[in-house]
């Protein structure tokens, strides 16, 4: 595990820093997440894809779109209406039809109304209606095929949409990780100088007791070696940051733990996969591979399925009905009982969905075109990716073959012709700045070989290391 350099880095423990209370109802600092000690990179990855807060709203997105496809699938429910009324002003009992009862001379007939003549004849309405809401017609005519058919396709986009973040995420993660082990490797490389340059002071003290050297001499060496550890407090510093952005990245939510990295990420190996690759054999698999690309085919799908769904809604929503009324049963009743079947629709006369079509017409020219963008967009990537990762292979390959080995070998020769008093200190000096500068940069350069490596694996959309 890392420990601070020096004296000046105390230890900071969980009691020293009390958790802020919530205030105006907010969240409180959540617990420290779990980390393996020994951070690899695929322990970050897998951390990442469990619990990285740009996936996790990825997979929010698709639950949501979901929620969408199955709405998109409903039936509707049929209504049903229950209606009561009254009759106003209206006496069943003054109603009904004359019966003769007496039979007077000359053959004429005694008519009166009895008090009860119209036998179920009520002033209470009762009304029951049945209606399918447009569900037959809704099937008849597809519209709800075709409302699926959207959902669907915006289900699949938003599923590869969600790849896509990942393999996006996915590299940030990797560049994060490669940089915390730079910072390690640099750090360590720090406190090596430092150690070497505070041996090399006690030597000159010696010589300077001795009259070796002058004061002016020491004083260089000593102000090169209190620089030392200004190097290894920086390299701290870089480090610990470091590993907070990466740990953002993975989803911690509380307190960043102390962790260890694996130092030997940064060997340089040529991955076979990419070893006798070419930057077409890439474009080709790019364009089979890249959610992005294939996102967009379900995306223009989508848009299709809404034209026709446009155009389809022209076709009026009829909604089919049974109504039963009555007011009141006898034959003389103001409504005997009644059943009747019922279609109810609008009338396409003024508007016929132009608008909508319209709008559709327009999202699916604007997902063929952003298709075809984004399919150069991926060749672009793959280009400069591939470009990036042959620069970099030359320029370490060159360092480990050449460059490390001159500037050891010219800080050793300077250090002793300065000794020997046939070269100057400022010479040695500058030889051994030369020589941190070289190591410095080679670790530059294995960290940008191994990001141009993420990067193109990236743009492929497929592991390369493997």
């Amino acid at each position: 595990m890392l420990d601070a350099p020096a004296a000046s880095h105390p230890t900071v423990t969980d009691k020293d820093v009390a958790a802020p209370a919530g205030r105006d109802g907010g969240p409180e600092l959540p617990p420290p997440t779990d980390l393996p000690q020994t951070l690899t990179l695929d322990d970050a990855l897998r951390i990442f894809r469990a619990r990285g807060f740009g996936l996790l709203i990825a997979d929010a997105a698709i639950a949501n779109a979901e929620g969408a496809e199955r709405a998109a699938q409903y039936v509707p429910n049929p209504s049903l209406t229950l209606g009561y009324g009254r009759a106003l002003g209206y006496n069943p009992s003054q109603v009904g039809a004359a019966s003769p009862v007496t039979t007077l001379a000359g053959g004429n007939t005694n008519f009166q109304v009895p008090g009860s003549s119209c036998p179920g004849c009520s002033a209470n309405q009762y009304t029951i209606a049945l209606s399918d809401q447009a569900a037959i017609e809704d099937t008849l005519a597809n519209k709800r095929g075709l409302r699926t058919k959207v959902a669907h396709a915006a289900l699949e986009a938003a599923k590869l949409s969600r790849a896509d973040a990942e393999r996006t995420l996915g590299y940030q993660v990797k560049a994060a990780y490669l940089q915390v082990v730079q910072a390690r490797a640099a750090y360590d490389f720090a406190k090596e100088v430092q150690q070497a340059a505070n041996h090399e002071l006690d030597l000159n003290q010696e010589r300077l007791t001795a009259g070796k050297i002058n004061d002016g001499d020491f004083e260089r060496i000593r102000q090169t070696t209190l620089e030392s550890f200004q190097a290894v407090d920086t390299a701290f510093q870089t480090l610990r940051q470091g590993k907070v952005s990466l740990a953002f990245l993975l989803g911690v939510r509380g307190r960043v733990p102390n962790f260890d990295i694996d130092k030997t990420a940064l060997k340089f190996i040529v991955p076979p996969p990419v070893a006798n690759a070419s930057a077409d054999t890439l474009i080709r698999d790019a364009v089979k591979r890249r959610p992005d690309l294939a996102s967009l085919g379900y995306q223009e799908e989508r848009a299709r399925a809404s034209i026709a769904l446009a155009r389809r809604q022209v076709f009026p929503d009829i909604a089919v009905g049974l109504q039963y009324t009555q007011t009141g049963s006898g034959q003389f009743a103001i409504q005997p009982p009644t059943l009747g079947l019922t279609l109810t629709g609008n009338l396409p006369i003024f508007y016929q969905q132009e608008g909508e079509i319209k709008q559709a017409q327009a999202d699916f020219a604007t997902q063929q075109l952003t298709r075809g963008q984004t399919a150069a967009q991926v060749i672009s990537d793959v280009e400069n990716a591939y470009a990036a990762y042959l620069g970099t292979r030359t320029l370490v390959e060159r360092m480990e073959s050449v460059l490390l080995a001159s500037a050891r070998r010219a800080v050793d020769i300077t250090k002793i012709q300065w000794i020997d008093g046939k070269a100057k200190l400022t010479d040695y000096l500058d030889a051994r700045q030369a020589f941190i500068q070289t190591n410095v940069e080679y670790l530059g350069d294995l960290t940008n070989y191994w990001t141009a490596v993420s990067q193109l694996e990236a743009a492929v959309g497929t592991d390369l290391r493997k």
